[in-house]
């Protein structure tokens, strides 16, 4: 059965920080690469951070990099994302989901619930 449960969502103001946590099932977490990817209000979803599955490579959105950081935890199947300078335009809904390192297609077309991040100006 596959499980993904985002949390660590809030309102935060400009300039603030959260930190997203994702726990996955075994089954779809373990031998794959992880995602973070966010929809906002009238767009469609994308790709904000991803980690390969040993956690030794890593990409960003072009929009977040150097100040989102994607990290993971294979011991209790988990992926992070650390969110700093937060911006007003990255409020969005956050999913996690594994998917192809290199593609970063979705393994599977399951999606959990996400957690919403507002950030006001």
């Amino acid at each position: 059965q596959v499980q993904l449960v985002e949390s660590g969502g809030g309102l935060v103001q400009a300039g603030g920080s959260l930190r997203l946590s994702c726990a996955a099932s075994g089954s779809i977490f373990r031998g794959n690469a992880m995602g973070w990817y966010r929809q906002a209000p009238g767009k469609q979803r994308e790709l904000v951070a991803i980690i390969s599955n040993s956690g030794g490579m890593k990409r960003y959105a072009d929009s977040v990099k150097g100040r989102f950081t994607i990290s993971r935890d294979n011991a209790v199947n988990t992926v992070y994302l650390q969110m700093n300078s937060l911006k007003p335009e990255d409020t969005a809904v956050y999913y996690c989901n594994a998917a192809d390192y290199w593609t970063t297609i979705t393994v599977n077309n399951y999606w959990g619930q996400g957690t919403q991040v507002t950030v006001s100006s």
